[in-house]
């Protein structure tokens, strides 16, 4: 057994079988004489509604995680390159495939409104970002992924700037001047969307510190709830057991009061008999 084996098995489970199976997987570590590997396992976090969701997709549904995940590459790729037209074209297809897939995630999971979004917010920086697609891949989330860098925005499809290029594939007579404006407007419109963005990830980013808060204070409270039970039931079972040698003390103060009553009798009995005897 290894921590590689154990994280597998225990991030495929619900959160309300996390702890309890943890708490089992350490014990045989343990038993087995592997303390390093039992403190290891302890150390696992019990991931959060969302994350599990992620996490049990990315085993029901590798596929199509890695059809959206190939489709990121592209996009980056094109953002990279200033392909507007592929930028149009993955931009559009991103939206489909990850309504699909987010589709998918959530099916079955019975998710609130709010860890719904987050799954969302992970899907949409594991398209941006390699790494957090990667993570996604593995399987074993703790918490939803956010991405705060730089992400491919979307290709203004009928704004003046995409008109004014359509002009200039279809007429002969504008030259590098109509380009110049074109790419002068569109990229105003990407430092627009950027600013926009970076407006919106702020806000986001402090509703995720806020949840991340609530969260590691639920998982603390669980943690010692389940502390807490786990030492009530050891009392439990320690006064039964004090309760059981105080009943056999008792009996057995009780027999040897008896034992001292016979004693002093018997001795009694014995002074008078001698006395008789020296008569």
């Amino acid at each position: 057994m290894d921590l590689d084996e154990v994280a597998d098995r225990l991030y495929a489970l619900p959160p309300s079988e996390f702890t309890a199976a943890r708490t089992a997987e350490a014990g045989e570590a343990k038993a087995a004489g592997e303390a390093g590997l039992a403190r290891e396992i302890t150390g696992l976090r019990k991931p959060t509604v969302s994350a599990w969701a992620l996490n049990r997709a990315a085993r029901l549904h590798p596929g199509e995680l890695q059809e959206l995940f190939d489709l990121g590459e592209q996009l980056r790729a094109a953002w990279e390159g200033h392909d507007a037209d592929a930028l149009t074209e993955l931009t559009r297809r991103r939206g489909d495939l990850t309504g699909r897939v987010s589709h998918l995630v959530k099916e079955g999971a019975r998710l609130s409104a709010a860890a719904a979004a987050e799954v969302d917010q992970t899907l949409d920086a594991a398209v941006v970002d390699a790494d957090a697609a990667a993570q996604v891949r593995r399987g074993r989330l703790v918490k939803p992924l956010s991405y705060s860098g730089f992400a491919p925005a979307p290709v203004l499809r009928d704004g003046p700037a995409a008109r004014r290029g359509k002009q200039g594939a279809e007429g002969e007579g504008e030259g590098i001047g109509a380009r110049g404006g074109q790419e002068a407007e569109e990229r105003r419109a990407r430092e627009r969307q950027e600013a926009e963005e970076r407006r919106a990830r702020e806000r986001q980013e402090a509703e995720e510190r806020r949840a991340r808060e609530r969260q590691e204070a639920e998982a603390a409270y669980e943690e010692w709830r389940d502390a807490v039970a786990a030492a009530a039931e050891e009392h439990r079972v320690r006064a039964e057991k004090v309760a059981t040698v105080e009943k056999k003390l008792a009996k057995a103060r009780r027999k040897l009061g008896e034992a001292e009553q016979r004693l002093e009798v018997a001795r009694r009995e014995e002074r008078l008999a001698r006395r008789r005897l020296e008569r």
